[in-house]
């Protein structure tokens, strides 16, 4: 071998060697961040087949890649390792306050994220200014090493950029190629990459923050489900009965309370007075949330339309993906009866994608803070009375039926300590200080909910016209620490996998729905997707999804969460979705929401013929009742 030859290749294995140490100190740092934990970053890559050196062998190929680009060595350093800690970084904090990893469709919705900064700030002051400094050291940071970078190191020649290209784009290109979770992958599964897209906190533990990451990517694309077709539709449980109202078509008014829950579940603790006394009188049973602490829209989405997330790529969030185009909700039926359908919440309307799902969903119109009136707050955000109050003001200017959804605002999180002035409470618990006032802030909260569930409820018992009220809570409070210090909880927030025991515990809220005919119904604990079988029944409502399809599932299982499954008997089945075969109904309940929710709604004219122009619907699809008649 030439002296020259040998000095190339002594160039080459010194600049692999290099750009591999530059690529595990990144990866264990990003792991470092992500995670928490030196001893869980250090795990990552003490078995010898785990993803941590692949995740390795990835980075070096990036940097050379982006060398190539770039023109210098090792200058894709200063591109790939600003992304990925900040996405590190973001991820952490996402779990704290979640119990969530990151996902890439999160970034969908980043702008809330920054709205909500003012929230943030006032939880955890000297982070944020932590936070603030550091970004502005580290963004000086940058500046200068890409100005050193530009002086100090030379341009690489057109034969080096070629061979680093030449090895890293088709070597990238294979990667790519295996991480599409959906898809068995002999080379992925060689290699230790197992994507546990059913456990993600698993997912991310054992495949690493990056590999986890990007193995999320194609989640966003839902797979018919297997057996799926227009025969299985067909072969669903067929409707006993057509769509009906009752003729005085009763109001329904629907209030999802933000964070509304029971805060006597909390170990030692008491709060006087009950802050939630008039939802306790009045209780029908429970919501069993699909979240916690947070993601409030995936509540909403089941609540509405009577869909499952259950059925829907884990981590994924349907107003922001899958709602494209008019979906059928409660909304969509009652707007094709006649009815004037609003839905209000006092923030922007473009938070959680509201605007446009609203109007796919059927509302006729939304009423958010830009088209809302001044509404008074307490604390920093609009309060539960103003909003009680505008839900009767626009109540009382209806002169046609209506439903009217309100989503609210004032009790979001987090809940820093002295939030509400002249506190109405006293908490004596076995937290630490800040765990009290944090408490308490929530009770003043829960409280001002309650007091305006009693309100709505005062009113509607004076009107002459039949009215239902729904109200429940989205999801438990994050209260976090407060959760630690009275032993609620192991960590700020649950597990994603627990019994079925500790479940309810950890994702049931108060739930009521009443009529001014006949009280409060009894409900049981149910997921939400069950709200409009509830409504409707109380309305005296009849239709072939909401109440029939919809029964017959409930008369089953109460509860279908994506790791549990509860039935009518309170039998519980975990893993479910994991298991060969699964339960008929709850087989045709995933092939009729996928059959509307992505593919060719066979099932509409029988389960939604209210979807239908009038001259496409079957006959006698939808009737009304006079008196003891029926009347197409």
């Amino acid at each position: 071998m030439t002296p020259s030859r040998r000095q190339r290749l002594a160039r080459a294995v010194q600049t692999v060697s290099v750009t591999f140490l530059i690529a595990l100190v990144l990866t264990f740092t990003i792991e470092l961040v992500a995670r928490g934990s030196a001893g869980g970053a250090l795990g990552f890559f003490l078995q010898p087949y785990r993803p941590g050196w692949t995740t390795v062998v990835i980075f070096c190929l990036l940097f050379l890649g982006l060398d190539a680009l770039l023109g210098r060595a090792h200058q894709g350093l200063l591109v790939l390792a600003p992304v990925f800690m900040v996405l590190a970084f973001t991820g952490h904090q996402k779990a704290y306050y979640l119990g969530d990893p990151l996902y890439p469709t999160d970034f969908l919705y980043a702008r809330q994220i920054v709205e909500l900064m003012p929230l943030l700030v006032a939880d955890r002051p000297w982070t944020a200014v932590g936070l603030v400094l550091s970004m502005v050291v580290a963004s000086a940071a940058l500046f200068f090493a890409w100005r050193f970078w530009r002086r100090k190191f030379p341009r690489l020649s057109k034969g080096d950029r070629i061979i680093r290209l030449a090895v890293a784009l088709p070597a990238l290109a294979f990667f790519v190629s295996i991480m599409d979770y959906a898809t068995f992958s002999w080379a992925r599964d060689r290699l230790q990459i197992f994507p546990i897209m059913w456990d993600q906190k698993e997912n991310y533990a054992h495949n690493g923050f990056a590999l986890a990451f990007a193995l999320n990517v194609p989640m966003a694309k839902v797979s018919a489900p297997s057996g799926y077709s227009q025969a299985a539709i067909a072969a669903a449980p067929q409707p006993a009965t057509a769509a009906s109202v009752p003729l005085d078509r009763p109001d329904i008014i629907v209030v999802m309370s933000e964070s509304f829950w029971d805060p006597s579940r909390l170990p030692g603790t008491m709060i006087t007075p009950d802050p939630i006394a008039n939802a306790r009188r009045l209780q029908s049973g429970h919501v069993f949330s699909p979240e916690f602490g947070g993601m409030t829209a995936n509540v909403e989405f089941e609540a509405l339309t009577g869909f499952s997330n259950a059925f829907l790529p884990y981590g994924s969030i349907p107003y922001q993906q899958y709602v494209r185009d008019s979906l059928p909700s409660m909304a969509t039926f009652l707007k094709s009866q006649g009815y004037d359908t609003l839905a209000i919440h006092p923030f922007e309307g473009w938070f959680w994608n509201r605007k446009p799902v609203y109007k796919a969903f059927g509302f006729t119109d939304f009423l958010s803070s830009e088209t809302l009136p001044p509404m008074a707050k307490r604390g920093q955000l609009v309060s539960d009375a103003a909003l009680t109050d505008e839900i009767i003001r626009e109540a009382e200017a209806k002169t046609d039926p209506f439903f009217i959804f309100a989503v609210s605002l004032q009790s979001h999180g987090p809940y820093e300590p002295n939030r509400y002035a002249a506190a109405t409470h006293t908490v004596s618990t076995i937290g630490g200080p800040w765990a009290r006032g944090s408490i308490l802030t929530y009770a003043e909260g829960a409280s001002d909910a309650d007091k305006g569930l009693e309100q709505l409820i005062e009113w509607a018992s004076n009107r002459d016209r039949p009215t239902v009220i729904a109200f429940f809570g989205d999801h438990l409070p994050p209260l976090g620490p407060a959760y630690v210090d009275t032993g609620f909880l192991k960590n700020p927030v649950p597990d994603r996998k627990e019994s079925a025991e500790k479940m309810a515990l950890h994702r049931e809220t108060p739930l009521v729905v009443w009529s001014n005919r006949a009280g409060s119904a009894e409900t049981g604990s149910i997921s939400p997707a069950f709200l409009p079988l509830e409504i409707f029944k109380a309305a005296g409502i009849q239709h072939p999804y909401y109440t029939d399809f919809l029964g017959k599932v409930r008369e089953q299982y109460r509860v279908v969460e994506r790791s549990m499954l509860i039935g009518a008997d309170d039998a519980a089945t975990p893993e479910w979705s994991r298991a060969k075969s699964v339960a008929p109904i709850i087989r045709d309940f995933r092939f009729l929401q996928f059959d509307i929710m992505f593919g060719k709604r066979h099932g509409a004219p029988t389960y939604f013929p209210e979807t239908l122009p009038a001259d496409q619907r079957p006959p006698d699809a939808i009737t009304r009742h006079y008196g003891d008649r029926i009347v197409g």
